[in-house]
């Protein structure tokens, strides 16, 4: 799902992509200068590897997920931090989006259910 960033306005847009188990819900709103707000949320399960065991599970995913959307370059006024994702093409790809929040948790320190109540392989 792709969003004409020159369309977002004050009014909140709202979208809902889902993959496989995940759902990405939220919206896109105006900010300021060229910066979009997206909000939304992630919930559902993710399919992963543990890594302690290797084996596959399902990781239950419920995270709220909030930053900016920057049409061009952006460059940082005033030393305020912020977490910007830039778009060159005047367009947000949700889709994308919500697959490099999938591979953000993934690289993430993960353990199924078997290997969180063995306590000796979470000894080190």
């Amino acid at each position: 799902m792709k969003v004409a960033l020159r369309k977002i306005g004050k009014t909140p847009v709202d979208f809902e992509v889902k993959l496989d188990e995940i759902a990405f819900k939220g919206y896109l709103q105006y900010d300021s200068g060229k910066l979009i707000l997206l909000k939304a949320n992630l919930d559902g399960k993710l399919l992963t590897e543990c890594n302690h065991c290797g084996e596959e599970f399902k990781l239950p995913v419920k995270e709220e997920i909030e930053f900016f959307i920057s049409d061009g370059i952006y460059e940082d006024e005033g030393n305020i931090e912020l977490d910007v994702v830039e778009s060159f093409n005047s367009t947000a790809d949700i889709d994308e989006l919500l697959n490099s929040e999938i591979e953000l948790i993934k690289s993430d320190y993960n353990s199924c259910e078997n290997c969180k109540t063995d306590e000796g392989l979470l000894s080190f």
